[in-house]
């Protein structure tokens, strides 16, 4: 009978439009900052049970410019523990703390009826952030550990309406440190401050729990938005978050000399113009320079970005499609620049 009754009474609740006054659930903390690896993702309590909806408390969040990965729809997620704060340095690198888990889910508009694929997430625990990637239940009530990878077959439409059919990788556990490792440590890439933006209702969450730096931080250019900055500065932001993980000095390609960093490397050699390849082989197709100004067909970073050759591809993770907009962008860039231009 109190079964009942208590059925009988949420019931009522639902009825009378009160649902709403049920409160949230919020994510497991224990698990999080435990040292498992649990084999569900619902074991986080980071989303609605036996939904893909995020969890109360979970701030969900956008990128200026972000990291292309096989036109992907991407939905992001910040959660941190109550209270807790993160601090913001002058240059615009965030701080999370300890409990911190951000959050990345991959889905395609005509996949699966737009059901998530995959779930990233980068957990800052007491020793260090680390990478579990997720693949989801074909119902999308929960997600299980893929700890090892996997491929899943999709189907999309890219923007100029080509039919695509790719084997999508999950990447494994060591493929993430790859991308994400900055002088042998993890680090997050994308939720820098002048990448990171938060819808109005998220703004006072944004204000409250991210200790800004005096300075203010100028935003990135969209990549594609031309009203964000000229072609050069999209281009730049655009090599900023699809390379510049790999390409800096503490990266996993600091010793191709290649630097792409938003603000820290000047347009000279480094930068990729008129760079000679440091080592011959197949990634250069024969090209003399990186970026030859005024001759893009010339230049072997764009050669490298319309590749899918697994031993010329860049980049080399994350990617079964050529991003045509993108490569479209820098071609003009490339193009724009006047020939003989050193820095």
């Amino acid at each position: 009978m109190k079964r009942l009754a208590a059925a009988f009474a949420a019931a009522l609740l639902i009825c009378a439009g009160g649902a709403t006054a049920i409160p949230s659930p919020v994510p497991n903390q224990a698990v999080i900052d435990g040292d498992t690896m649990p084999r569900k993702l619902s074991e986080f309590g980071l989303f609605q049970p036996g939904t893909t909806e995020l969890a109360g408390g979970v701030a969900p969040y956008e990128l200026h410019t972000p990291l292309f990965s096989d036109y992907a729809d991407k939905a992001r997620g910040i959660w941190m523990p109550g209270g807790m704060q993160a601090e913001t340095g002058e240059d615009g690198r965030i701080a999370f703390p300890v409990g911190t888990v951000l959050i990345k889910s991959f889905s395609w508009a005509g996949h699966n009826g737009g059901k998530p694929v995959e779930t990233r997430l980068l957990i800052h625990r007491k020793d260090g952030w680390t990478a579990l990637p997720y693949v989801w239940d074909p119902d999308g009530r929960d997600a299980t550990l893929a700890i090892g990878g996997r491929r899943v077959p999709v189907s999309f439409t890219e923007p100029d309406g080509t039919k695509q059919s790719i084997s999508y990788a999950v990447p494994n556990k060591n493929q993430c440190k790859e991308c994400h490792a900055e002088g042998g440590a993890i680090v997050p890439i994308g939720p820098k401050a002048r990448n990171l933006v938060f819808a109005p209702k998220w703004q006072p969450f944004q204000a409250k729990r991210f200790v800004a730096p005096a300075n203010r931080i100028a935003p990135l250019p969209r990549w594609n938005d031309p009203k964000s900055g000229s072609v050069a500065e999209r281009a730049r932001a655009y090599l900023d978050v699809n390379c510049a993980h790999c390409h800096n000095p503490k990266g996993s390609a600091s010793n191709s000399g290649l630097f792409l960093r938003w603000t820290d490397d000047p347009e000279g050699v480094n930068y990729g113009i008129d760079k000679r390849p440091t080592a011959a082989g197949r990634g250069s197709g024969g090209m003399e320079f990186a970026i030859k100004p005024g001759d893009p067909d010339h230049s072997f970073l764009i050669y490298r970005l319309e590749s899918l050759d697994p031993g010329i591809a860049m980049p080399e993770l994350g990617r079964g499609a050529v991003h045509k907009e993108g490569a479209a962008l820098l071609r003009q860039w490339i193009s724009d620049m006047p020939e003989g231009k050193k820095n």
